[in-house]
């Protein structure tokens, strides 16, 4: 695999492209494939729409190449396809199962969609959720000393709760609501034994004990 480390000074809300792959922080030759360079050149630049336009026409050549899985999802996530950027890191993840980023990108993509889909049934909404806190677990298996995945996992929990914990929604269910308030309190808690000046985070441990406790 020849690719040009990325450095990727690039940002959406708290969320950075961090490097991609074992050899990341190296030089390497440019790729032999024309889309994946031009695809490259618009990531780096900051336009994920030609990004993804030109990474999508590499494939299915690269489809097996978890960099350029790995930009494209990137790019559809900076899109806003969040369903097509949860498949893609989802592919990422097959064919590199250690690859920690790639698991909080798919995690987050389909937290992000099981909140913004007005076409999503509740207990799809529920699944996806639940699927989003066992990618966040993972990536805290592979690297458990970074913050965001902690407070992302916890963000995923709280958003469960509010999803089942609303009296006269299809899979109502309290007992499961206040566990998932508990798990995004602890998570929060683990975000502020990192820095605990976070005062945002000592905010929605408050705003999570409150809805824990109002449950119906």
């Amino acid at each position: 695999m020849n690719l040009k480390s990325l450095k990727l000074g690039l940002f959406t809300g708290v969320f950075a492209l961090v490097a991609l792959g074992a050899n990341a922080q190296q030089k390497q030759a440019e790729h032999s494939n024309a889309n994946v360079r031009m695809g490259q050149k618009a990531l780096l630049d900051g336009d994920f729409k030609n990004a993804e336009s030109y990474l999508t026409k590499a494939l299915p050549e690269e489809g097996k190449d978890p960099d350029v899985l790995y930009m494209l999802g990137y790019s559809q996530f900076q899109n806003g396809d969040y369903k097509k950027s949860a498949e893609t890191f989802g592919k990422v993840v097959a064919l590199s199962p250690k690859n920690a980023n790639a698991l909080y990108f798919k995690a987050k993509a389909n937290n992000t969609l099981a909140i913004q889909a007005n076409k999503v049934s509740a207990a799809n909404k529920e699944q996806l959720l639940r699927v989003a806190i066992e990618d966040y677990s993972k990536a805290i298996a592979i690297t458990s000393t970074d913050s965001k995945f902690y407070q992302n996992r916890a963000i995923a929990n709280r958003d469960l709760g509010i999803l089942i914990g609303t009296a006269g929604t299809p899979n109502y269910n309290k007992a499961m609501a206040t566990d998932a308030y508990n798990n995004a309190i602890k998570d929060y808690e683990k975000v502020l034994s990192f820095d605990s000046s976070k005062k945002d985070i000592q905010t929605e441990i408050k705003k999570a004990k409150v809805y824990r406790d109002n449950l119906k």
